[in-house]
């Protein structure tokens, strides 16, 4: 009888460390996303208005483009993860569908660095407020049919993709401090 009781004592004890890791991968991401977005909040902390206004190089675009456009970026998770609305949908706008100097309107410096710490502070406390399947659930740019087929495409790998995406213009906006 010990037996027969045995094998499934050992797949639940398999199920757990399955879960066990998967939970442990998930606070990995989430930690690699807050840690950047740390690192570009203590980059923009050491840089001016007037650093920041510099071109990465000559005719490339401006910190303070790439600023608005990681924040552009961050803003539209909400409603790409069926979180709620942008908190600035004007940044689209001016830092997505834009090039740098197109003559747009923009925000100032200070409101931009304000919009980037709030928009990931809301980002975070919603992340956090997360249960396990909420990341392994699709977002909203995939189909059901899609994401049926490619489950791969999901929340998790869209934060891995924006963390990634922000380490990349971190590299670039290192080059005017």
């Amino acid at each position: 009888m010990q037996s027969q009781t045995q094998p499934p004592m050992q797949s639940q004890n398999s199920t757990n460390d399955a879960q066990s890791k998967v939970n442990l991968m998930v606070k990995m991401a989430l930690m690699a996303w807050k840690s950047q977005n740390d690192r570009v909040d203590k980059f923009l902390g050491k840089l001016s208005d007037e650093q920041l206004a510099k071109e990465i190089a000559p005719g490339k675009n401006s910190g303070i483009y790439l600023l608005g456009h990681m924040a552009a970026v961050n803003d539209g998770l909400f409603t790409l993860f069926g979180m709620g609305e942008k908190l600035y949908p004007d940044l689209a706008k001016i830092y997505l569908d834009s090039p740098d100097k197109s003559g747009l309107s923009q925000p100032s410096v200070a409101d931009l660095r304000k919009y980037w710490k709030e928009i990931n502070a809301k980002l975070t406390e919603k992340f956090e407020a997360f249960q396990l399947s909420d990341w392994f659930a699709r977002h909203n740019s995939v189909s059901e049919a899609d994401f049926a087929k490619e489950p791969h495409r999901n929340k998790l790998n869209v934060l891995l993709n924006r963390t990634s995406h922000q380490s990349y213009h971190i590299g670039q906006m290192i080059l005017i401090g």
